[in-house]
């Protein structure tokens, strides 16, 4: 049986590092574009996009995510699956993340579990805008910071609040409990508590990885047979001790250092996600 291919999401510039940090960080939607091609051709599949306001701050403004979504579907669009973030950064709401995707009907969107329904007052309004998600085809994929996470995800899973489509695309998040600064060894038990609660589900996964362990992060997921997300908003460090110039340098080097799985192409990644739909 030949190894399943490694879908390589970037995530170029997040929502809380700015041009002050990094002169090169893409942020207009021109910028974004250019990094969305260099990632392409680097080899990722999966675009996680964040935009900004005018003042270079985090936003959830649908007319400035349908700008850059447009140029980069007119470039990218049949070579990347287009993420659009619903990052709450403490600044937003539920009901904010609901609206930008019910606005925008991005091709895929990222869902903080506990910032989508952080209690069970959200719980109704969150199973609603989920179905309407899938029935929408928009591809979810849900973010998990710690095992309790897995655990609040299986539940809900389980009580129907998350719907049980025929594969769930989950991202593991390394470093944010911990200072910015992941550790190989945080991923052991969150995928011990994966496959102990999230038992007869079909499962893709992901890691990214705060700070300049990432490399050694992705290597592990690959091992461990799940999927990467690299880039700026989680590392900016090369494995050598230098700052990238991009994101799509740290994409080049994780393709000449993985060996024993290939990297997925479009449709490769395509259809090993969007079976959920």
């Amino acid at each position: 049986m030949n190894p399943k291919p490694i879908i390589i999401s970037v995530a170029p510039n997040g929502a809380r590092k700015s041009k002050k940090d990094f002169p090169t960080l893409p942020i207009s939607p021109q910028e974004i574009l250019e990094e969305a091609g260099r990632c392409v051709n680097a080899g990722a599949t999966l675009f996680h996009l964040h935009v900004r306001d005018d003042l270079g701050g985090h936003s959830l403004d649908t007319a400035r995510y349908r700008e850059a979504i447009d140029l980069i579907k007119a470039a990218y669009g049949d070579r990347l699956i287009i993420q659009a973030s619903t990052e709450t950064v403490e600044i937003y709401e539920p009901k904010d993340q609901m609206r930008l995707v019910t606005e925008l009907v991005p091709p895929s969107a990222s869902i903080g579990v506990r910032e989508l329904v952080p209690n069970a007052a959200h719980e109704m309004a969150a199973a609603n805008f989920l179905a309407w998600s899938v029935n929408n085809k928009i591809l979810l994929q849900y973010i998990c910071y710690s095992s309790d996470d897995i655990v609040y995800f299986s539940d809900l899973l389980n009580r129907e609040v998350i719907p049980k489509t025929s594969v769930l695309f989950l991202l593991f998040v390394l470093g944010k409990k911990t200072g910015q600064k992941a550790d190989v060894a945080e991923l052991a038990p969150m995928l011990k508590t994966m496959r102990d609660v999230l038992v007869d589900v079909n499962l893709e996964w992901a890691v990214c990885a705060f700070g300049d362990q990432e490399l050694p992060c992705m290597l592990e997921a690959v091992r461990e047979g799940g999927h990467v997300r690299i880039g700026f908003e989680n590392n900016h460090m090369m494995n050598d001790g230098t700052v990238a110039k991009n994101t799509a340098e740290l994409v080049r080097q994780f393709v000449i250092t993985v060996k024993n799985r290939p990297i997925a192409l479009f449709n490769e990644a395509k259809f090993l996600l969007e079976s959920q739909q």
